[in-house]
């Protein structure tokens, strides 16, 4: 008998989640056993509130075309998670699944979603119910799994967001050296809250070191008169300077917000870390006419398809289609993975990791890799990130000089249910 298919995204979203999507659904068709594929609108949420797009309607070309769509605007993320006290919303999922004959679930996202899939993986384990969760990794931080990168090797975003990080380098120095009579010192604030590899990623535009370039990473901070100090010895020697920092790199109180999931939201704050850089330089001074500037990107980090990764890109791909395999073959409560072969030549094998192991871990950056001056990082780290974000530039499909993204038909599952308010926003609505 067939059963159907949910495949749901959590948290952040980056360029390259819709090539996952892309190969759970196109995965699906290869298997007997599987009915409709439904993707549930913003994540959790959507199975919650039982809208459930039908993506087994989808035009082939619109499928195809997820390949080249950054973000989840094809079905819609979420940063809403299920607490362990919320049996009024498992109970929900359970429901939802049982009506729709739901028979394997999939869930893309980071640590947080892991455990959201492990937990429904329980609970129908718990039931009887014949339901398969399984978890696709995702997120731009490259924090999921352990130190050893022996759970997986990088997680599907973040090569993407480290060739935007290569090129961003690339044009600031550009800038910086040209501008520098004026503005000798230009300071960039990367995301990645408390984890290194986002801002790390900057020395990928410069492996050789001939750019005068300082890379503050959260997890080797410093107070900022050691930074300014460290700063104008550059400016003495180069007569300028590019800093690369951590949004949550620590320079006092920035009125950061949390999320739902509890993590800062740093650039939510009023006071960003690389404001609070530059006016604290150019209170002291620099060792050379002109002042420092700051730039702070956003979340284009994340959806800047351009800079998407083409290696990013396939290995997301068959991330997904091996988390549908899982499931399609009955093996439930895994995430699929990546790990990497020795050797120096890049390759890579596709395989799966308990999501116990995985859900609500957090894998911060290899302090061996932090240079003893706290400012740089290693040769072995530019080894390890290199081979992710490929050689050559993504080709996007234009129409009228407007790039042509994944428009899904607004076909859904007929709703069968009452109508549902998830627990949490039930006090939001009251």
């Amino acid at each position: 008998m067939k059963k159907n298919v949910i495949i749901a995204q959590s948290g952040g979203p980056t360029c390259v989640i819709n090539s996952s999507l892309r190969g759970v659904i196109e995965a699906a068709r290869e298997f007997d056993n599987i009915g409709t594929i439904y993707g549930a609108c913003h994540g959790i949420e959507g199975v919650l509130k039982e809208e459930l797009l039908d993506l087994s309607a989808q035009p082939e070309e619109e499928i195809a075309l997820l390949r080249y769509t950054p973000v989840a605007g094809s079905i819609g993320t979420c940063r809403y998670k299920i607490k362990s006290h919320q049996q009024e919303d498992f109970e929900r999922v359970i429901e939802v699944m049982k009506t729709h004959n739901i028979g394997y679930f999939l869930y893309n996202g980071g640590n947080d979603s892991m455990d959201t899939a492990n937990k429904i993986a329980q609970l129908a384990k718990q039931r009887g119910l014949d339901l398969t969760a399984v978890g696709v990794p995702k997120t731009i931080d490259n924090d999921v799994g352990d130190g050893e990168f022996k759970l997986i090797d990088h997680t599907p975003g973040y090569g993407s967001t480290a060739k935007y990080w290569l090129h961003t380098v690339q044009y600031a120095n550009e800038e910086n050296e040209g501008s520098c009579p004026a503005d000798p010192v230009l300071v960039l604030q990367a995301m990645g809250r408390k984890i290194g590899f986002i801002p790390a990623a900057a020395r990928l535009a410069d492996p050789k070191r001939k750019i005068p370039l300082l890379i503050y990473l959260a997890e080797s901070p410093c107070s900022l008169e050691e930074l300014s100090e460290q700063v104008n010895a550059v400016v003495k020697q180069a007569g300028r300077c590019l800093v690369v920092i951590s949004e949550g790199f620590h320079v006092g109180d920035v009125g950061a917000v949390k999320d739902s999931f509890g993590h800062t939201s740093f650039s939510a704050s009023q006071m960003t870390v690389a404001q609070m850089v530059v006016n604290y330089l150019n209170q002291k001074g620099l060792p050379a006419k002109g002042s420092a500037r700051g730039n702070v990107p956003g979340t284009d980090q994340r959806h800047s398809m351009a800079y998407a990764s083409l290696v990013d890109l396939d290995e997301a791909y068959r991330l997904g289609q091996k988390a549908m395999e899982l499931a399609a073959t009955g093996q439930g409560g895994f995430m699929s993975t990546i790990l990497r072969e020795s050797g120096f030549i890049y390759n890579v094998r596709y395989d799966k990791v308990p999501l116990e192991l995985v859900a609500n871990s957090e894998r911060t950056f290899p302090a061996s890799w932090i240079l003893p001056n706290g400012c740089d990082v290693s040769d072995e780290f530019v080894r390890y990130a290199q081979p992710l974000v490929g050689e050559d530039m993504l080709s996007l499909p234009m129409i009228g000089g407007r790039q042509r993204m994944t428009q899904f038909e607004p076909i859904f599952a007929e709703k069968k249910l009452a109508l549902y308010i998830p627990e949490a926003d039930r006090k939001k609505t009251s």
